[in-house]
């Protein structure tokens, strides 16, 4: 039997680990950091990740249940701009759980299904894609914004994603 992606993606477990981890503890205050007055919040990013998981995993590739509607959208709207550490960390729980799920039940052999786009994207197009992509581009999404998290807790002394 060929072994599921977990096998491939072994280390985003841990990152959610520590994003969530980093995350929990701060105040609104600190959700509302940044590294400049023109950039996202610490609260913007996070929640960020968590919509852009719940968009691609369900919204795109149909995975998971009707739970996860909201969440693909869970940094529109001024609520978003609003949401405690506790709701914050529950939203990466719940896609993580999805993501999670989905790598033990894929094998590399589905990573050739094709999804097109939900909605058109910044040029107006619905490319279609993958999921060896979608994969890649949430993991290297996670990473991205968790690293902007990083930065805006580390220049405001508060400890970031301990990597």
């Amino acid at each position: 039997m060929e072994p599921s992606l977990t096998a491939y993606y072994s280390g985003w477990e841990n990152y959610q680990r520590l994003l969530t981890g980093a995350i929990a503890p701060l105040t609104s205050e600190q959700l509302d950091l940044r590294a400049a007055p023109n950039l996202w919040s610490v609260r913007m990013l996070a929640s960020h990740v968590a919509a852009v998981r719940a968009w691609w995993f369900h919204s795109c590739m149909g995975e998971g249940g009707p739970e996860l509607d909201a969440l693909a959208d869970f940094d529109e709207g001024e609520e978003s701009e609003q949401r405690t550490a506790p709701e914050i960390v529950a939203a990466l729980a719940v896609t993580w759980s999805l993501v999670d799920s989905c790598l033990h039940r894929w094998s590399e052999a589905d990573l050739d299904a094709k999804f097109q786009r939900p909605r058109p994207n910044a040029a107006g197009e619905r490319p279609w894609r993958d999921r060896r992509y979608l994969v890649w581009h949430v993991l290297e999404h996670d990473l991205h914004h968790g690293g902007e998290i990083s930065f805006s807790l580390g220049m405001h002394g508060i400890p970031a994603i301990d990597l």
